[in-house]
Order: C-alpha cells, then structure tokens, then sequence
C-alpha cells in the first residue's frame, strides 16, 4: 500500500494540474470503489474550481469551490494519471497505461485541457465528499497521530505517545494514532537508520514521566530523513505505484534494509556505530510481526 512519500508525490503532480482549475465534467465509469460513490457524485463536482490539494496522513484532500473537500485514498493499486493536450499533439504517452485502461474508473476533465485519470485495479481505493465544515468529525481522518514532517512532530511528542507502551516499537509506530502516515517500509528503514531493534518495546524511548531519552530523539530525525528522501526520489514503486506523469519512484534503489534479506547489513550508517568505522558483520534478518514482513539487522539494531 502506498505509504506517506508516494502519496506526497501524487499530491505534488495533481497539484500542477488540478489546482485553481475548474471541472469541466467528471466522468464516473465505476462507482463501485472500496465504497460506493454517492449518486451525484459527478454533479457536486461539475463547474467547480478545485481550490486547494492537500494530504493528511495517506490521504488526499481537493479542496473544491462549493466548500466540499473531495476526499481519496489510493488503497491498494490505486494511481493518478495526469494527461495533458500538448502530450497528445508531441505523440506522448507511457506505453504501460495501454495494458491497464480498463481499470480506469474515474476521469476528471480540467478547464486546461488536461485529463486526471484515477486507476485502481484491485479497487480498494476510495473517494467521499465531506463538507469543509465537518472535516474535522470525519471519522477516516478523526484520531490519526501528528504528521511526521511537521514541526510538531518531535522526540517529545513522539516519547509521550509510546509512554508505558507494551508492545513493540515497530507496532507503535505504524499505529496511525501514534503518529501518521508511516507504513511498513519506512518504519523498517527509519529503525535501522536509528539502531533501533523493531523488537525493542516501545516504551524503552521514553522515561518514567514520558520524557524523551537519546533514543527517541535519533529515531524523530530518522523518519523525517528517510521520508524527505524518500519524496526527493518520488517514493517507492514495489508493485503499483507510480507518479502522475508515469513515471516510477526510486527510492526501492535506496533500501537499506527493507526486502534485503540474507545480504550483508550495510552499515557503518549515520549515526556511527561505536566501535569504529567498517561493516558490522551482520545480516539482514526477516521476522514476521503483526502479520507483516520486518527486515533488520540483529547485529547493529539494538
């Protein structure tokens, strides 16, 4: 599922193309997504300018000019496809959409010519409209933690919500309430870059009143590093990511420790290790927690 950078990235290019334009029609070729689209979906959406486009957490927000906010979330395989005329007059196209047009479920057509397609093969993907009004009692969004790269997001913050946790710090960090966004790659890539164990309990990064020890402040700078990377590099593309423009994300390049099991850890990574420079010796090991795949290593995560 598409995490925190590869949903940013979508929201950048739909930002170029949709933001301050006007719908000229939305075309509905199927309504039946993870939930179904109300009826009048189309309608609402018709003649309306789309104002803003935002994301909380892993999903997108178009702020429209009737005061709705068109809410989507890519699900599984979802993915936007941004078509442009002047890609039509140069003969440009990426060749991988020919093979997938029939899960093209939603067209939205834009003043400027352009064309926002929205694919979703498994159709676990979904789009609500909410009043702008009532956001904040959306129960999709109502409860989700602090967004990781915002200036609230801190080891104080984060020390304080995994205060007398007993469960593991893996678990407590892709618990949306603890803090959002963060999904099974970059909680294993953020824990390495940290030396942190995934089977370290939660709790171990913060003091009795919940004050942040050195722990939880190495582990706040690595997420928000491995996620601004991550967005530098337009995510990760495993299956079914890819840009708007059609483009794949490269950051799977960068992996230091996720779907790397059996190869040499690739350590000494900042922070240094103590002990001095070369590698540590040690081997990705793959464990299964909560149903999902952890990829570590045993040797400097500790």
């Amino acid at each position: 599922m598409p995490e925190l950078p590869e949903v940013e990235t979508v929201r950048r290019g739909l930002e170029r193309a949709m933001e301050g334009q006007r719908l000229v029609k939305v075309e509905v070729r199927r309504g039946d997504l993870r939930w179904p689209l109300p009826k009048d979906f189309a309608q609402r959406l018709k003649g309306k300018t789309v104002t803003g486009i935002g994301r909380r957490a892993k999903y997108l927000l178009a702020d429209l000019s009737s005061g709705d906010v068109l809410l989507m979330h890519l699900g599984m395989s979802g993915s936007f496809h941004v078509f442009r005329e002047q890609d039509r007059q140069l003969g440009r196209y990426h060749h991988h959409r020919d093979k997938h047009v029939a899960h093209d479920h939603l067209v939205f057509y834009m003043a400027s010519g352009a064309t926002v397609t929205f694919n979703d093969p498994r159709r676990f993907g979904s789009m609500k409209l909410v009043p702008r009004a009532q956001l904040d009692d959306e129960p999709l969004l109502k409860g989700l933690g602090p967004e990781p790269l915002g200036n609230a997001f801190d080891a104080a913050m984060l020390a304080q919500a995994c205060r007398g946790k007993k469960t593991s710090l893996k678990a407590a960090l892709l618990d949306q309430r603890v803090v959002a966004g963060l999904g099974n790659i970059y909680v294993c890539e953020a824990l390495y870059r940290a030396h942190l164990s995934p089977k370290r309990m939660a709790s171990t990064i913060a003091g009795r009143k919940g004050e942040p020890n050195e722990r939880a402040q190495r582990l706040v700078e690595s997420i928000k590093a491995v996620l601004n990377e991550a967005i530098k590099s337009g995510g990760s593309s495993l299956r079914d990511h890819r840009r708007t423009d059609g483009d794949l994300g490269m950051f799977q390049h960068n992996f230091r420790v996720y779907d790397r099991e059996g190869e040499p850890c690739p350590a000494p990574y900042p922070p240094p290790l103590a002990g001095g420079e070369g590698a540590c010796g040690g081997i990705v090991k793959r464990i299964v927690q909560n149903g999902r795949s952890t990829f570590y290593c045993p040797v400097c995560q500790k």
